[in-house]
């Protein structure tokens, strides 16, 4: 005599299958130099599609007065932060200035004075701290400076 019921065969079957086909879909570890190569080809997959980037190329951007003899870029802007070049020609001077947060500044070509003591070649770099009194700046031979820091403005001279 069986004492089974058809369901409980078929719940037994239908278990023992899906198990069955679980085991044979489970995924075979990788090699780890093959998973490394398809996660790095992703993430440039990733990278090529973003938009979040900002680029601006030498020839491209404006160039606006900013004070007597000197011209700025702005390259990016964003919550009062700025990140801009300066065109000083031979001769101009920044007058003294705060800066409400602190400000990095590398020369790009040419040679900026900060104050009377201090001469910055081409690659040289400069870290104005908050609220410090900045010396005059200014070029003899002209300069193109780059400053990352408080968005210029005229309050800020003293």
């Amino acid at each position: 005599m069986n004492t089974s019921r058809p369901d409980d065969e078929r719940s037994a079957l239908a278990a023992d299958l899906l198990a069955a086909f679980a085991e044979a879909q489970a995924p075979e570890p990788l090699p780890e130099t093959t998973a490394s190569r398809i996660k790095q080809r992703v993430f440039e997959r990733i990278a090529a599609a973003e938009r979040g980037h900002v680029t601006v190329q030498p020839g491209s951007g404006d160039w606006s007065p900013f004070l007597p003899g000197v011209h700025i870029k702005v390259l990016h802007e964003s919550g009062g932060i700025m990140s801009y070049l300066l065109r000083l020609q031979p001769g101009a001077v920044i007058p003294p200035h705060r800066h409400p947060i602190d400000e990095e500044c590398v020369v790009m070509q040419g040679r900026l004075q900060i104050g009377d003591d201090l001469l910055l070649a081409a690659g040289g770099f400069h870290l104005a701290h908050k609220d410090t009194l900045h010396a005059p700046l200014s070029s003899v031979d002209g300069a193109t400076i780059f400053l990352r820091g408080a968005s210029p403005r005229a309050e800020h001279l003293v």
